[in-house]
Order: C-alpha cells, then structure tokens, then sequence
C-alpha cells in the first residue's frame, strides 16, 4: 500500500506565495514521475507541473515562470513553490506519483488533494 500525503495549502493574498509539500509512504521500489494536478470547481482537473526521477521538468503555460516543482528523491517527496499567486490559482492541489513496486509494477498513486485560495 502507497500513500501521498500533501500539505502546505491554504488562504494566501494576491502575489504572495505557498510552497506544497507530497510525501509517499508504504513498499516503494522507485517512484517515476511526480506531478502536480489542480482542480477548481466547475473545472476538469489539469496537470500544472511534472518532474521525471533523474529532474527534467514540465509545466503548464499558466504557471511558468511562477511556479517550480522539486523532489528530493531520498525523502520521496516532491513540492511545488507557488509565487506571484494569482486568483486563478485557487482550487485543490492534488499530488500524482506513478510507483514502481518491488514486483516491478507500476501503478498510479493520487494524494488526498489541499485547497489552495488566493484572494484578490
């Protein structure tokens, strides 16, 4: 059993900044790729940023040049610093890992989600 587990959302004003933190526990053999979904209400859920295990990065149009994903492959964790917050950001903040486990699958594993709110 793999769990993500997210913290570091909350209210924060227009311009400010948040950083998000995801952490898997459980049997992990490696973790592959790391993302960053949102979702708002009304909206379908839509990927915001991804990191591959050796670090290459991708992000969405809408948030380059504001936001930055990490990991730190020892603590199989990854965050997402979110600067220059607009109010568009706001919405659930869901984490996505894709594991590999000692059987040598891979499966997809999805956090609880953290609300994010920005104020204008």
């Amino acid at each position: 059993q793999v769990q993500l587990v997210e913290s570091g959302g909350g209210l924060v004003q227009a311009g400010g900044s948040l950083r998000l933190s995801c952490a898997a526990s459980g049997v992990i053999f490696r973790i592959n790729d790391m993302n960053w979904y949102r979702q708002a209400p009304g909206e379908e859920r839509e990927v915001v940023a991804s990191i591959s295990s050796g670090g290459r990065t991708n992000y969405a149009d809408s948030v380059k040049g504001r936001f930055t994903i990490s990991r730190d492959n020892a603590k199989n964790t990854v965050f997402l610093q979110m600067n220059s917050l607009k109010p568009e950001d706001t919405a659930t903040y869901y984490c996505n890992a894709f594991v590999t486990s000692w059987a040598r699958n891979e499966f997809p594993v999805w956090g609880q989600g953290t609300q994010v709110t920005v104020s204008s």
